[in-house]
C-alpha cells in the first residue's frame, strides 16, 4: 500500500490515521452532498416537463449509457495512469455540466432533450472516474485498515446521501426571488448553482492528496490485457456472484426513479417530500454503516450478504403497499441498512481479492454492475411504471430481489459459505493473476 505511516486511532476509526484518507473522504461527502441533491432538482424538474413516469427512466438510462460504451477504456485508463489525476478532469467535466444545467434553468428550457445530454456527459465522466476512484481507495490507507476504510467510506457516502436529497428538496423550494429582489435563480438553477460549488470544492481537496499512484499496468496496450477485468472476475466466483447478485437486485427492487410518483401522487407531498423520501434509505445505511465500524464482520460475511438482500426486497414490497408516509421511510430506512451490509461486503471482496494492477478494470466491471443496476435499473423502473403504474411496479420489483436471492444463494454456493472479509479468509477461493489474464 502505497501510504504515510499512521498513528494508532481508537477502535473503529483506525483509517482516520492517514491524512489522505481524511482529505479524500471530505471531497467525496462534499461531491456527493452536491450530487444528490443536483440528481432531485434534475428529477422534478423532468417530471414537471413531461409529468411521464418514462421521462424519469430516460434520466437513469442517460446516465448509464455512458458507461456500457466506455467500460473496457475506462478500465484500462485507470491502471494505466495516475488515478489521481483521472480523477481531477472527471470532475472538472462535471463542473461543466453543473454550470450548464444552471444556464438551462436561468433560461427556462422546457425540454428534456438537452438535460438528456447533460446527463449522458455527467456519466460518462463517471465512467471513467468510478474504476479510478474505487482503485484509489487501497493506496490511502494500509491493508489491515482496508475493510474499515471500505466501512467509513460507505458511511460518509451515506451521510451525504442523508442530506443531499433532503437540501436539494429544500433549495428547489427556497424563495430566492424574494429574499434577493431581481434574480432570476429560482428552483432547480438554485440547486445547480449549489452543486457547482460542491463540485468546485472537490477538485481543491483531491489536489492536495500527497499520494501519487502513478502507472500499475506496465504491458503493453492489447485486447488481451483491456479484457484482464472480465477474465478475472469470471474466473472468481466470489466476484461474480456479488456482483451479478447486486444486479439484478437493485435492477428488480430499486424504486429511486420513481419517488416523485410516489411523493406527488400516492404519498400527497411536494418536492420536500422527495427530498425526504431520497434521504430516508441514507439515513438506515448511515446507522448500519457507524455500527459496522464499530463492530466489522468477521464471520459468515456470505450468509449475512443473502438474508440482508431478502430483508431489502421485503422492505421494497413494504414501500410499495404504504400509504403512510411515516410507514414509508420507515420501510426505506430498513431498505438502506440492508443494502450498505451488501456494499460493504462487495467493496472488500472487490479490492482484498484482486491484484493492485488489475484493480482499476475488475473495478470497471464492478462499475458496469453498479451502473446497470442503479442508472438501467431507474429506466427498468420508469418502463414498468408506465405499464403497470408506480405501486405494482414497486411490489413486483420487490417479489424479484426475494426471488433472486434465494436463486445465487443456490447458484454460488462459494459466496454463501465465504467467512471473515479479509485477505487470509480470501486468499484460497482467488484465482491467479496470470492465469486470469490467460483466460484460463
Amino acid at each position: 500500500m502505497d501510504s504515510p505511516p499512521a498513528k494508532p486511532h481508537r477502535r473503529g476509526l483506525e483509517a482516520f490515521a492517514s491524512r489522505d484518507f481524511r482529505l479524500y473522504q471530505l471531497a467525496r461527502a462534499v461531491a456527493i452532498l452536491g450530487a444528490e441533491a443536483q440528481a432531485v432538482a434534475v428529477a422534478w424538474q423532468v417530471y414537471s416537463i413531461t409529468h411521464r413516469a418514462l421521462d424519469l427512466g430516460y434520466t437513469g438510462l442517460a446516465l448509464f449509457l455512458p458507461g456500457l460504451f466506455f467500460l473496457l477504456p475506462a478500465g484500462h485508463v485507470a491502471d494505466r495512469f495516475d488515478r489521481r489525476l483521472i480523477i481531477l478532469v472527471c470532475y472538472s467535466m462535471q463542473v461543466l455540466c453543473s454550470l450548464t444545467l444552471a444556464v438551462f434553468a436561468h433560461q427556462g428550457v422546457r425540454s428534456v432533450y438537452p438535460i438528456y445530454a447533460v446527463l449522458f456527459v455527467v456519466g460518462l465522466g463517471r465512467a471513467f472516474s468510478g474504476p479510478a476512484s474505487s482503485a484509489l481507495v487501497p493506496h490511502l490507507v494500509p491493508e489491515k485498515h482496508f475493510v474499515n476504510a471500505v466501512t467509513w467510506g460507505g458511511a460518509i457516502f451515506q451521510f451525504a446521501n442523508v442530506t443531499g436529497p433532503a437540501l436539494g428538496g429544500l433549495l428547489f423550494t427556497l424563495p430566492l426571488a424574494r429574499l434577493v429582489p431581481g434574480t432570476r435563480f429560482e428552483g432547480a438553477g438554485i440547486v445547480y448553482v449549489f452543486t457547482l460549488t460542491t463540485m468546485l470544492s472537490f477538485l481543491v481537496l483531491v489536489g492536495s492528496l500527497h499520494v501519487r499512484p502513478g502507472r500499475m499496468e506496465h504491458r503493453d496496450l492489447s485486447l488481451q490485457v483491456v479484457l484482464a477485468g472480465f477474465k478475472y472476475v469470471w474466473s472468481m466466483p466470489l466476484l461474480l456472484g456479488s456482483f451479478s447478485l447486486d444486479l439484478f437486485v437493485v435492477l428488480l427492487g430499486g424504486s429511486v426513479a420513481l419517488m416523485p410518483i410516489f411523493a406527488n401522487e400516492i404519498l400527497h407531498t411536494g418536492p420536500r417530500g422527495l427530498g425526504v423520501l431520497r434521504a430516508a434509505p441514507a439515513i438506515g445505511a448511515l446507522t448500519m454503516s457507524l455500527v459496522m465500524a464499530r463492530f466489522p464482520i468477521n464471520r459468515s460475511a456470505g450468509k449475512r450478504l443473502f438474508v440482508c438482500v431478502a430483508i431489502f426486497g421485503a422492505a421494497t414490497v413494504v414501500f410499495g403497499i404504504s400509504r403512510n408516509l411515516w410507514l414509508s421511510l420507515a420501510a426505506l430506512a430498513v431498505s438502506g441498512a440492508a443494502d450498505t451490509i451488501s456494499v460493504i461486503i462487495r467493496g472488500s471482496l472487490l479490492q482484498l481479492a484482486t491484484p493492485p494492477e488489475m484493480r482499476g478494470r475488475v473495478s470497471a466491471v464492478n462499475s458496469l454492475f453498479i451502473g446497470a443496476s442503479n442508472e438501467l435499473g431507474e429506466f427498468e423502473s420508469g418502463l414498468t411504471a408506465q405499464w403497470w403504474g408506480a405501486v405494482r411496479a414497486t411490489l413486483v420489483g420487490g417479489l424479484g430481489a426475494l426471488a433472486v436471492a434465494g436463486l445465487w444463494a443456490a447458484l454460488f454456493p462459494g459466496l454463501r459459505k465465504a467467512g471473515g472479509l479479509t485477505s487470509e479468509a480470501l486468499r484460497p477461493q482467488q484465482a491467479k493473476p496470470e492465469q486470469a489474464a490467460a483466460g484460463s
